[in-house]
């Protein structure tokens, strides 16, 4: 096939075509083909007061746990130990640490979260939050948190609604019931 220039040449359509630009076709794929609707949802994060009361209810559980395991072994010891670097303080440490690691690294939420909606979610890594995410959290963030105190204020704050933790760990708290 042949094509005429202004001064009427005939010219072939290859060269023709080689001179512009061809748009090039894309399929488009239909949104509900591209992401399931399941997937499809807004994220909502938790706010201060809403974490305020699933950890104040995480206390309470926190506490039970240590007058039915902890606090019957050394209810009869009278040692002159400061509660802060005796064996029970120490104990209740313990248990005050793990239950945060195992729950959220099992279930991503505390029975105080599970009360009140909430979920722990990693804002970078896949759907499963990795083990170092979670001691990382929960150990060395979660105790910076809890020393300062203004690391759990900054939930208020900050646009994700992150406590200090979070911002360590790369982690959010969101709403999973609306």
């Amino acid at each position: 096939m042949t094509e005429r220039n202004e001064n009427n040449e005939q010219i072939a359509s290859s060269n023709l075509m080689a001179d512009q630009e061809v748009p090039v076709q894309q399929e488009f794929t239909p949104a509900k083909k591209a992401v399931d609707d399941n997937e499809v949802k807004k994220v909502h994060f938790a706010g201060f007061w809403m974490r305020f009361w699933a950890y104040l209810a995480d206390l309470l559980v926190i506490g039970s746990l240590n007058r039915i395991l902890i606090h019957p072994i050394f209810k009869f010891y009278e040692g002159t130990d400061d509660l802060w670097f005796s064996a029970e303080g120490f104990l209740t440490g313990v248990v005050f640490f793990l239950y945060f690691v195992l729950m959220t690294k099992f279930w991503n939420q505390t029975l105080g979260k599970m009360i009140f909606g909430l979920k722990v979610v990693a804002l970078k890594e896949e759907k499963k939050i990795s083990w170092g995410t979670i001691l990382f959290r929960e150990l060395i963030g979660r105790y910076i948190s809890k020393v300062t105190w203004i690391g759990y204020l900054l939930a208020g704050l900050l646009p994700k609604k992150q406590a200090l933790h979070d911002v360590f760990a790369d982690t959010g708290v969101v709403l999973i019931r609306r």
